[in-house]
């Protein structure tokens, strides 16, 4: 069994491999109860083939919890195909929250006794301890996490459990569990991009004052600031976590209790069960509450503009450790070799990070494909909609981890780096702006110094080599408070604008983001 491990003040995820009878990748994330230290990872829920299982015996099938009109049960191939449980059982926990949060409203409205609601919520913290101790047998013939709980929870307290699903259908129970996980998925996310965040301000703080060449094209452009620059993928780590939170707002709103599409006739008390559970309010409208699955689009979207930022920062780094480059050297404990080449050092996690964007995008895509055209209200269709988002959030929350370890395990070259900075005159828009200050207009400025250019060109040297004849033969503004302006380090200088990499400018940035993620500047 394969696990990984996330944990933060309020969530516990784990990553686990399903059962042989169902190689899949499954994901649980858990709130957690209590702020200990410890924790433990999530136990495999193997889920038992029943189908198999009872063809080899000769026993009859269970009859389905949903079975009264039905003569005959489904054949072991549709019962393969339509059960759900070997990904689905990543819910248990919010299942069991929503069902207990469902009995005690229940009781409130006198539709169940105070006894069946006790009963209902010990045999259920009983199964999930079952659960968590790897004890509990998950059954396809029973299709789902729901049933398998609910019919567990039959055999263990009886006729009391038979009285868990008034007033409510599956279509509103799965949503209510699936909003939930979400929430807790959400929080699990921010947590790591946090956690990124910091390690390049840490890195950032680590090299004050280097400069590099900045690109555009992938061509030398202007010179800036490496803690300019690293602090630029904060910045939209910053909205992607931002739009995770917005996320997060517009789904905690709370389907449970919209029962199948129309809602109940029973007097229950749908605002109770939203509030024990955390929500905002109940969703207004029953048929929207079962049918639209916008908020995980929304959460997918999300995650796929974070994974192409970190897509982005990895393929920085690729470069940057490429031998045409040499800017940043990996440690060996982020690096990896080659079978053939012994001289190899690859950078493969940034690789992969840049790689995996690919699957979350595709996640969403399969989302938005699985969403289009359906009916109101519910479809079986959206039983499709779990593994695409199960999938996006392990993805994601190991490339946020893969891209800090990184971030911790490399070292910029400092040396290498300054012999590259004279190359592509980095100084040229930085001598425009010196005309400027002359009262030469932009573009009578920009040609003057196209045409510096032109002489450096043949001559293989940088502006600030030219004599001040040699630029006075171009135009006579030039004076010899000109070379003021030239060379990186006078031309990073020179930048004043707010947001610039100007080294005021990129000190109060620092300064911003030492404070936000509550660091000290030193190294």
């Amino acid at each position: 069994m394969e696990s990984l491990s996330v944990f933060n003040a309020t969530t516990s995820l784990s990553l686990f491999s399903s059962s042989l009878d169902h190689p899949k990748p499954q994901l649980s994330i858990t709130p957690s109860s209590s702020s200990s230290s410890s924790h433990r990872p999530m136990p495999k829920l193997d889920v038992h083939c029943a189908a198999a299982a009872q063809a080899q015996s000769g026993k009859p099938k269970e009859a389905k919890l949903w079975g009264g009109r039905f003569e005959e049960g489904v054949t072991d191939a549709v019962e393969r195909f339509t059960e759900s449980i070997s990904f689905d059982k990543a819910l248990y926990k919010h299942d069991i929250m929503g069902s207990k949060a469902h009995a005690s409203m229940l009781a409130k409205q006198g539709l169940i006794t105070v006894e069946d609601r006790d009963s209902i919520h010990e045999g259920l913290t009983d199964i999930q301890r079952r659960i968590e101790n790897g004890e509990f047998e998950w059954r396809t013939d029973r299709e789902d996490v729901h049933m398998n709980i609910e019919a567990a929870l039959t055999d263990l307290i009886g006729e009391a459990a038979k009285k868990l699903h008034t007033a409510r259908s599956r279509n509103d129970q799965v949503l209510t569990d699936f909003r939930l996980w979400c929430r807790d998925a959400i929080d699990a996310i921010l947590v790591q991009i946090k956690h990124l965040q910091v390690s390049l301000v840490r890195l950032a703080i680590k090299n004050e004052g280097l400069i590099v060449p900045g690109y555009t094209h992938l061509q030398r452009a202007q010179p800036v600031l490496l803690q300019h620059l690293l602090l630029a993928f904060v910045e939209q780590l910053e909205r992607d976590a931002g739009r995770l939170l917005d996320c997060k707002e517009r789904l905690n709103f709370c389907p449970l209790g919209a029962c199948a599409l129309a809602g109940t006739g029973l007097p229950i008390d749908r605002f109770m069960t939203s509030d024990a559970l955390g929500f905002t309010a109940p969703m207004r409208n029953s048929i929207d509450a079962v049918s639209d699955r916008d908020f995980v689009l929304e959460f997918l979207s999300a995650n796929s503009i974070t994974a192409i930022h970190l897509s982005r920062l990895g393929e920085e780094w690729v470069l940057w450790a490429s031998e045409e480059f040499g800017f940043i050297t990996p440690s060996d404990a982020v690096s990896t070799g080659s079978s053939i080449m012994p001289q190899k050092k690859n950078p493969d996690p940034m690789e992969l990070v840049r790689g995996k964007s690919a699957r979350v995008v595709g996640d969403l895509v399969t989302l938005l494909m699985l969403c289009k055209g359906l009916p109101l209200a519910y479809n079986r269709d959206l039983q499709e909609d779990k593994e695409p988002v199960f999938d996006s959030v392990k993805t994601i929350l190991g490339m946020l981890e893969v891209s800090a370890e990184f971030a911790q395990n490399i070292t910029f070259n400092k040396e290498r780096i300054q012999k590259a900075l004279p190359a592509g005159h980095l100084d040229a828009t930085t001598l425009a702006d010196y005309l400027v200050n002359k009262g030469v207009p932009f573009r009578t400025s920009h040609d003057i110094v196209g045409r510096a250019v032109a002489i450096c060109v043949p001559k293989s040297c940088q502006l600030q080599e030219l004599s001040l004849d040699e630029l006075r033969s171009i135009n006579p503004v030039f004076d010899k408070d000109v070379y003021e302006f030239l060379g990186v380090e006078n031309s990073v200088k020179k930048f004043r604008s707010y947001g610039s990499t100007g080294s005021e400018c990129v000190a109060t940035q620092l300064d911003h983001w030492v404070t936000k993620l509550e660091l000290t500047k030193e190294a």
